[in-house]
């Protein structure tokens, strides 16, 4: 590399509002980690379905929050894949518990859309979703000026 070529640098996606998303989808991965390694570890027979989705929703979450902290244009993209297959987990699981709830004899953090959460995992993957979005256009803008 030369001096007048420069190492690309990586789009920041935790500015502004994506810092928000950070803290939240960290908060939700302490709170979905730790209520599905309590439950797996204590009453895994009693609802094995609900605590592994639990279990997977925290795994979700940590990677997007990871994609988030990381930047650039492969993370942003790769949680922007993450955030539409957490949105359809929660619409399916939510929709789920609904139709059948003898399916969970107990909640999943995706639990009737997220409702035992403040029905902050079908809000957040389409708030990250928008900001995702923005986030590539901006970044489009720039390479453009």
């Amino acid at each position: 590399m030369t001096a007048t070529q420069e190492k690309p640098v990586k789009a920041r996606l935790i500015s502004g509002p994506g810092m928000l998303l950070v803290w939240l989808y960290g908060v939700m991965v302490v709170g979905a980690v730790s209520r599905s390694v309590v439950q797996i570890s204590t009453q895994f027979d009693k609802a094995p379905l609900a605590y592994s989705l639990s279990a997977v929703a925290g795994v979700v979450y940590g990677f997007i929050t990871y994609s988030l902290v990381r930047g650039g244009e492969t993370a942003r993209r790769a949680a922007l894949v993450c955030c539409a297959a957490e949105l359809v987990g929660v619409l399916t699981v939510g929709t789920w518990t609904l139709v059948e709830p003898s399916a969970f004899p107990d909640a999943t953090v995706w639990s009737d859309y997220g409702m035992g959460y403040v029905f902050i995992p079908v809000l957040l993957p389409l708030s990250a979703m928008y900001w995702l979005r923005k986030a590539r256009t901006a970044q489009g803008a720039a390479l453009r000026a």
